[in-house]
């Protein structure tokens, strides 16, 4: 990876931490500083913005998935141009303003310091852009290299939106309703990867509009528990667990998807939790 790759430049992992950070606050319960950096995401990256255009690109190549190599020749020789389009040094100021803010409200020692598994991924898609705006003096060989591997990340596989439907990263202050007043008074704060996806997922659903991607995730989800639950059964005669079992069952059959809302939600992320101390138990 370059020597000249600047982590707080870099608007992927800059909206990253921003994210971690803002769950962190939440589960100790500390409404305030997870406030304050959801402020930030509103502001600093509002439609109309060269950091919010910028996110959006990075956001489609690091995200998206294509069914072949044409599909993602084409789609580089279009984040190109419009990486080219963008005012850079309007960009470059608004970046710089970020992380001023970041430094001087986030009271966050370790913000810069938590780790992004794709970082490395991350870090090529933002010098791929930096370098494709430098046009005739970016480092062609570097670039060659850089597009290649943008490719490969885009012929890969992932359970994400493809390239039309980039999420909007206005996150409002629901994400804090959600985890704050009904994740950590049920469960002590303790969220596992699966309800922290689910909470995501449903806070970019209401920023979108899109109601049938987070009713798509919830079936998935109903359908998964059901298949464990049957599996759970069949691994034990304790009645109590047998209880618990058709209890969690009853639950997730008698749920619709008619109105997805708040309470629908945190009934999801309760019936994730028990299916969890379902299986731990069995594990005993």
């Amino acid at each position: 990876m370059s020597k000249s790759h600047n982590k707080k430049r870099n608007v992927g992992v800059i909206y990253e931490l921003l994210l971690r950070n803002i769950s962190e606050c939440l589960i100790r319960d500390d409404k305030p500083s997870a406030q304050k950096a959801l402020n930030i995401i509103e502001r600093k990256f509002k439609n109309g913005t060269e950091l919010y255009r910028e996110f959006r690109l990075f956001n489609a190549l690091i995200r998206s998935t294509v069914s072949s190599s044409s599909v993602a020749a084409a789609i580089l020789t279009e984040a190109k141009q419009a990486a080219r389009r963008c005012d850079e040094s309007l960009l470059n100021r608004e970046k710089s303003l970020l992380i001023r803010e970041i430094n001087h409200n986030l009271n966050d020692p370790k913000f810069y310091y938590r780790r992004i598994p794709e970082y490395k991924m991350y870090a090529t898609i933002q010098t791929l852009l930096n370098d494709w705006r430098k046009g005739d003096d970016a480092n062609f060989s570097r670039v060659i290299q850089y597009e290649s591997k943008v490719a490969e990340n885009l012929l890969e596989q992932k359970d994400v939106p493809d390239i039309n439907d980039g999420a909007n990263p206005d996150v409002n202050s629901l994400v804090v309703n959600i985890m704050t007043e009904k994740i950590n008074k049920r469960y002590s704060g303790k969220i596992n990867g699966e309800q922290r996806d689910l909470i995501r997922d449903y806070v970019f659903s209401i920023s979108n509009n899109k109601d049938i991607k987070i009713k798509s995730k919830l079936t998935g989800v109903k359908d998964n528990i059901l298949s464990d639950l049957k599996l759970f059964r069949e691994k034990t005669n304790n009645k109590i667990l047998l209880e618990k079992i058709d209890t969690v069952n009853k639950k997730l059959i008698s749920e619709s998807f008619d109105k997805v809302n708040d309470e629908s939600i945190s009934r999801f992320l309760v019936l994730i939790q028990l299916r969890q101390e379902l299986k731990e138990s069995l594990n005993e």
